[in-house]
């Protein structure tokens, strides 16, 4: 029988939740301060130093980047590139423990006018940048999105990429050693120059009509993105620096990995979401945020003081089915709510896909023609007759057409496509309905990989490409074609070893 002074706390059992009156599990001396995971509790100091030491550690133990090179650090002002250009600037210093020994710059791309935002709010956004990038004494260009329509056709073809073994990271480290390892020089001259440039009206049309010419949010990004890296990879190329560094997190990673499988991009998923990405040869993309979960990004951003700038993007404040994209982020972020390993599960496993057909460096040398003309990835629609991407071209052909698809019948003379459907025009003449068709997109299609077959399929017109990707797949076709006119008097690898 229950009792007014009876206790019954003694009785009950206390369930063990993460808090941060909790030891620090690293120096068990301070009270932690941060719980990342569950049992990760850190204090201030040790949260910190373990920040630094995992970004460190991964630039140390690829040995992808190179005492003495420059580093274009793509920041877009979101937590996570700013993290990353926190780091940068706190390993390149004079008193730090393990410095870093690149030369970096900070490059941001300026997608306002894609967004249809007005001259004020862009020029806001860029002057809170520009004032960022200053304080870090580093070479910064800022630039409008709309020089993408501007660039060569070049920047979709790979450049030989530079030989350096693994063996020579050791010399090289004594070379940048003994030359004394100061670059700042450079940093004075080129920082002078930091303005944006002036931005045409007309650029910023063609650049809405581009981006509108997509009928869905997926495809849109999509194609956003694939301009972006591509402004990305020449500004790289123009300015000399031989590396481009991203601040995709862990989070950011997953839910791409998801959405790739989704779009089609299941072949490219170890060069979209690896640690170093080869694919534009002289320009090595890596990704040392990689490691990093959003929630560990925001609370080291919070504690530290790390500045970072609101920009809005195309799937603000859209719906959770807006896009494949968006859907994507909302499933896994809902997810490790309740799940809190599930973009470390997510993650890990892609860690272990790997390209089938060798390795990057091999990839990186194929030949133009077995190359998107839009991600710049190898070709994966080379597949046999009964495939499953065969199955599914089949199955959209016959989704689009009105009639079952057959042999047409040899059309009489003086009358084109089939005797059951005829259209009254001459056969080749203007008035056939077959001219009527689009040949360029027809012949764009086979330049394609799937993925990006699905975002241009998506499209009102392939004329709103900009005019480099176009004449780049003009130049492929001639080769193409060249090569097809002179193919019988070409010798095989089979005749050259006899």
């Amino acid at each position: 029988m229950c009792q007014v002074e009876e206790e019954y706390h003694e009785q009950l059992e206390r369930v063990d939740t993460p808090s941060a009156s909790k030891k620090c599990v690293k120096c068990k001396e301070e009270l932690a301060a941060v719980v990342i995971r569950a049992g990760d509790a850190y204090c201030r100091n040790c949260f910190r130093e373990s920040f630094i030491h995992k970004f460190r550690a991964m630039l140390g133990k690829t040995r992808v980047i190179f005492p003495g090179e420059k580093v274009l650090l793509a920041v877009s002002g979101g937590p996570s590139s700013c993290s990353m250009l926190s780091q940068v600037q706190e390993g390149v210093s004079q008193n730090a423990h393990k410095k870093l020994r690149f030369l970096p710059g900070i490059v941001y791309i300026d997608e306002g006018g894609a967004l249809g935002q007005h001259k004020e709010m862009r020029q806001k956004t860029t002057s809170e940048l520009c004032d960022m990038f200053r304080s870090t004494s580093f070479p910064f260009y800022i630039l409008p999105l709309e020089q993408v329509l501007d660039l060569p056709g070049s920047v979709l073809t790979p450049s030989p990429p530079s030989d350096q073994p693994g063996s020579a990271y050791k010399a090289a480290v004594d070379l940048f050693l003994q030359s004394g390892g100061s670059g700042s020089d450079g940093k004075a001259e080129e920082q002078e120059c930091v303005s944006p440039p002036a931005v045409q009206e007309s650029h910023t049309r063609l650049l809405q009509q581009l981006i509108g010419s997509a009928q869905t949010l997926t495809a849109k990004q999509d194609l956003l993105n694939t301009l972006r890296q591509h402004l990305l990879v020449h500004t790289a190329r123009t300015r000399g620096y031989s590396k481009l560094m991203l601040g995709d997190s862990c989070t950011r990673l997953a839910v791409k990995l998801l959405t790739s499988i989704s779009l089609g991009r299941g072949a490219q998923l170890a060069q979209d979401t690896g640690f170093s990405d080869c694919r534009y040869g002289d320009v090595i993309v890596v990704r040392p945020m990689r490691e990093y979960s959003a929630k560990e990004i925001a609370y080291y951003n919070h504690m530290f003081k790390v500045p970072s700038v609101v920009i809005p993007n195309l799937d603000t404040k859209t719906a959770d089915k807006a896009s494949i994209q968006r859907l994507t982020q909302s499933f896994v972020t809902k997810l490790q709510a309740d799940f809190p390993s599930t973009v470390s599960t997510i993650y890990r496993t892609g860690e272990k896909l790997q390209t089938a057909g060798g390795s990057s460096s091999s990839s990186s040398a194929a030949e133009d023609a077995q190359r998107c003309v839009l991600c710049v990835c190898g070709l994966d629609t080379a597949a046999e007759e009964a495939s499953a991407l065969q199955a599914t071209l089949i199955s959209e052909q016959l989704s689009r057409s009105s009639v079952p698809v057959k042999p047409e019948p040899h059309s009489p003379v003086g009358q084109c496509c089939s005797s059951e459907r005829p259209c009254g025009g001459s056969e080749g003449a203007s008035d056939c309905c077959r001219s009527s068709r689009h040949p360029e997109a027809i012949e764009l299609r086979s330049l394609l990989c799937y993925s990006c077959r699905r975002t241009v399929g998506d499209m009102s017109s392939v004329a709103h490409l900009p005019q480099y990707v176009l004449s780049e797949a003009q130049r492929r076709q001639n080769r193409s074609a060249m090569k097809e006119q002179i193919s019988e008097f070409l010798l095989d690898d089979a005749d050259e070893n006899h």
